[in-house]
């Protein structure tokens, strides 16, 4: 059966600013857990692409053990000093705290230059400097717009709006961007290319960590195809009660894979592993990479979408991140590939179709929006059971 996911009517109660007390989430945050970074899984991209067969079969296997454990990781080109740290940090069986001044980061290797990455940030800062006039076409708009720029979430579904301003665009098939500043959009352009590239090929690695073929996932996904989106998100020194506040709630990433860089050393993005919050502090030069809920979908339940959520220091220091996300299409049926079937259980996933409409329009809830495909679930009754006769949803 294929589930198509409707998006809830929004409601009308006017949007309201919080530190985070409302939907669960404390107003006093920790850190929790280890908050160096330290145990958080990296990869070596090199490795998965011009590794020889033993470091890279060894690499893959790894990367399955992250998104299972994890479904959150670092990934770059690194040089370590000593082959200890080789040994813990590139294969992360056992991972260790690492102190990333010993690290030096070749970022050519994965495509995505640094000048790129520093491109991207300053047209991100004009635009967010631009008075809202400028900037009213795309202000608060609804949630699948092409163009959007706001605070927090969706305020008019969440009933609040976070310390968060964001610029969301659709990058692929059809880039959209706003016309001010008129430099944002050759950079958009460049950068949507080249960090789509680096999250097909992770794609294909992680497909073969599922013991399928390296471009199953592409295929049942149709990913050459794929929709894309780039946001970027910038977090006001925070300067409400308590000592931090929420820039975004608790939640898993709607689409199959996520590239993420911050901007400086202000950090902020935490996950949650084993019941507790690490604050996530990247290496130089490297992305987080953050498995979402269509990848939970495809891969049966096996590699798990990582709950996140960024929080918002005091003082003087503001925060920018950038984003850059891969899905299918969104008229694909996103659903199980059939060899990950598991004995005696079968499915855990009904496929699903809109379902970021859905997502997009619903309270972030950690990972409540994927309830609606799992099997065992109720459907909701936001849900259409709209089926042809051939079974694919009308």
């Amino acid at each position: 059966m294929v589930i198509v996911a409707t998006a809830s009517p929004a409601p009308h109660s006017p949007p309201k600013h919080t530190n985070g007390e409302h939907n669960c989430h404390p107003s006093v945050l920790s850190t929790g857990g280890n908050d160096d970074g330290g145990s958080i899984p990296v990869v070596d991209f090199s490795i998965l692409i011009n590794g020889t067969a033993d470091q890279r079969s060894q690499a893959v296997r790894d990367l399955g053990r992250a998104c299972e454990d994890w479904g959150f990781f670092m990934v770059g080109t690194y040089h370590p000093v000593s082959s200890a740290v080789m040994h813990h940090v590139l294969f992360f069986l056992k991972p260790i705290a690492v102190n990333a001044s010993i690290w030096h980061a070749k970022v050519i290797n994965h495509g995505v230059p640094e000048d790129l990455k520093e491109s991207m940030v300053e047209a991100c800062k004009e635009l967010f400097s631009l008075p809202d006039e400028d900037k009213a076409e795309h202000l608060e708009t609804e949630p699948m717009a092409p163009i959007r720029i706001g605070s927090g979430f969706y305020s008019v579904v969440d009933g609040a709006r976070y310390w968060r301003n964001y610029l969301k665009m659709f990058a692929h098939p059809e880039l959209h961007c706003p016309e001010t500043p008129a430099k944002l959009r050759d950079v958009a352009a460049e950068y949507s290319v080249k960090s789509r590239a680096l999250l097909l090929q992770l794609a294909k690695a992680i497909s073969e960590s599922l013991g399928l073929d390296g471009g199953r996932i592409s295929e049942a996904l149709n990913l050459d195809a794929c929709f894309q989106i780039l946001v970027g998100n910038h977090y006001p020194a925070y300067t409400g009660p308590g000592d931090l506040g929420v820039g975004l709630p608790a939640h898993s990433d709607h689409g199959l894979l996520t590239l993420l860089f911050q901007d400086g050393g202000v950090d902020g993005l935490q996950v949650e592993h084993d019941g507790e919050w690490h604050l996530a502090k990247p290496l130089p030069g490297a992305f987080f990479v953050i498995a979402g809920d269509q990848l939970e979908i495809v891969s049966n339940g096996r590699y798990k979408a990582a709950i996140h959520r960024a929080v918002v220091g005091g003082g003087e220091q503001e925060r920018m991140s950038f984003v850059s996300m891969v899905s299918p299409s969104m008229d694909t049926v996103v659903e199980p590939v059939p060899e990950l079937a598991r004995e005696g259980r079968g499915m855990e996933f009904r496929g699903v179709r809109d379902y970021m409409a859905y997502q997009q329009s619903n309270k972030l809830e950690a990972k409540e929006a994927l309830s609606i495909a799992r099997v065992e679930c109720a459907t909701p009754p936001t849900v259409s059971n709209r089926l042809t006769d051939d079974g694919k949803a009308k």
